[in-house]
């Protein structure tokens, strides 16, 4: 039996929200991975097969995986994974914890938990709230 209150209270999300979440995640890796796919073939037209195609077939979801890797409680470092193997993954990971945004469904850094509170929406029981972003997150603002 759970002693946190927090932990009793989560509830798994309806098949609605977690198909919604699905199709958001379908989205948002679709259109990371189509543009990259089209650069690579531009740039394999243009200078061949090569480390110059591969490195431009990285770029775009090396970017998005930085860009969108702190609303996911992750690193913007963590978009390097690309260049030896896992980098997919992550993105994956990142585009389904994004998908629910602003609540989240796992613990927040001890970084985050200042800027986070307990929702306490019906439709989103057991979630986190982010109330504003974090200071690394914050590339959207006009500072």
């Amino acid at each position: 039996m759970p002693t946190d209150g927090a932990a009793a209270a989560r509830v798994s999300p309806d098949r609605r929200t977690r198909q919604i979440r699905m199709i958001r995640t379908a989205a948002l890796l679709v259109g990371v991975m189509v543009p990259s796919l089209l650069l690579r073939e531009l740039i394999e037209a243009r200078f061949g097969r090569g480390p110059i195609a591969d490195l431009g077939a990285v770029a775009v979801p090396m970017a998005a995986t930085a860009w969108l890797a702190p609303y996911a409680s992750y690193r913007r470092r963590d978009a390097l994974l690309w260049l030896v193997g896992p980098g997919l993954y992550f993105l994956a990971v990142i585009a389904w914890r994004v998908a629910l945004a602003p609540y989240r469904d796992w613990s927040p850094r001890p970084e985050e938990r200042a800027l986070m509170r307990w929702s306490r929406d019906p439709e989103h029981a057991g979630t986190w709230y982010l109330t504003e972003p974090a200071s690394g997150a914050r590339h959207t603002s006009s500072r």
